[in-house]
């Protein structure tokens, strides 16, 4: 069967089915999926329930950080692709869509440059002191400059734990800012660094000693849940930031607490937390040297575009036969299922 890319504005040969839209995605992305003739159905819920019964009878799923659980893989008996729009795929059931021959599709990279804008932009705004000083402004307090701890970033050293796409641009940036870099990756090659005048760190541990702000770029496993947690904090400079826009649950939220709260390090940027919403009374709210953010570090107009796009032009190559770019799961293509009438997924 060809592997060859399907043309994203060439509808199918009759209709090919129901395509679930888990979480809103860009037009851009949604149009595609129309123009090759399928029909979108927007999910009602998040729960495994609404899941399940939403998607029963579709033929692909496109969804985001809610993912996609086992509950409605089993579920759906005719489906052929979930498509991931973003880069970390532990929402998805994978191992049991692997079983069922569903291939399961994301779209890596698409939003790097943003999320690593977003990451330079919390160090930046830890480093200045700026949401501290807007406060002060508002409230009249204008000797906030004299007490303040503001900081150079020039010269100092931020260490990128993982060095894939995003971590990548975020070492571009720092660069371009005047810092040094130094890069924990421990399954990338030499050539990765030394293309980008990064320092490639010998452990994590030697990592967390040297940096003045550590930033999270990894995707979210059982080896790395609670990967930054009391020890990897206590071996940080007390001086040190650190930033986490990739995965919450990379980091031991009470005990970054309780490190912020004893001056073990100076401040955190989080654009994530475990399970997407950190509890009202969650000491973190509290403390004034941690910036919050709900998840936007990827929700620019031009990386919503681009991930949209590339997740639904996925969809398509899946069910007209033709393997995509991204396949997290290579092992299924072989024995993939297949559309009840081969016809109607003809490209």
């Amino acid at each position: 069967m060809s592997t060859e890319p399907s043309d994203p504005g060439r509808p199918f040969a009759g209709a090919p089915g129901i395509c679930l839209i888990v979480q809103p995605i860009h037009a851009a992305g949604l149009t595609q999926l129309r123009a090759a003739g399928l029909e979108i159905r927007a999910a009602t819920g998040l729960t495994p329930a609404i899941l399940a019964r939403e998607a029963a009878d579709c033929v692909a799923v496109v969804t985001r950080n809610g993912g996609f659980p086992a509950e409605a893989v089993l579920a759906a008996p005719r489906l052929r692709v979930i498509g991931v729009h973003g880069t970390g795929t532990d929402p998805v059931a994978v191992p049991e869509a692997t079983r069922a021959g569903i291939a399961v599709v994301n779209t890596p990279g698409a939003n790097a440059l943003s999320v690593a804008e977003h990451a330079i932009g919390l160090i930046f705004a830890l480093a200045k002191a700026i949401p501290q000083a807007d406060r002060a402004m508002r409230e009249g307090d204008h000797d906030f400059r004299y007490g303040a701890r503001l900081v150079e970033l020039a010269g100092l050293t931020l260490g990128l734990v993982g060095f894939g796409a995003i971590g990548q641009a975020t070492c571009r940036l720092a660069a371009g800012l005047g810092m040094r870099v130094l890069a924990y990756g421990p399954t990338r090659p030499d050539s990765d660094f030394e293309a980008l005048g990064a320092e490639r760190a010998a452990s994590l541990p030697d990592l967390l000693a040297r940096a003045d702000a550590v930033s999270l770029h990894l995707p979210l496993t059982a080896e790395t849940r609670n990967l930054i947690g009391r020890d990897e904090l206590g071996r940080m400079k007390r001086g040190a930031f650190l930033i986490n826009t990739a995965r919450g649950a990379l980091v031991d939220e009470d005990a970054l607490a309780e490190a912020l709260a004893a001056g073990t390090i100076a401040g955190a940027g989080l654009d994530v937390v475990s399970g997407d919403v950190l509890a009202h009374d969650h000491p973190l709210h509290q403390e004034r040297r941690v910036i919050l953010t709900p998840h936007v570090a990827a929700s620019t107009e031009a990386a919503l575009i681009r991930a949209a796009e590339r997740v639904a032009r996925q969809v398509i190559d899946v069910l007209a036969g033709h393997r995509p770019p991204n396949l997290v799961n290579p092992e299924v293509w072989d024995r993939r299922r297949q559309g009840g009438h081969k016809a109607e997924f003809s490209a």
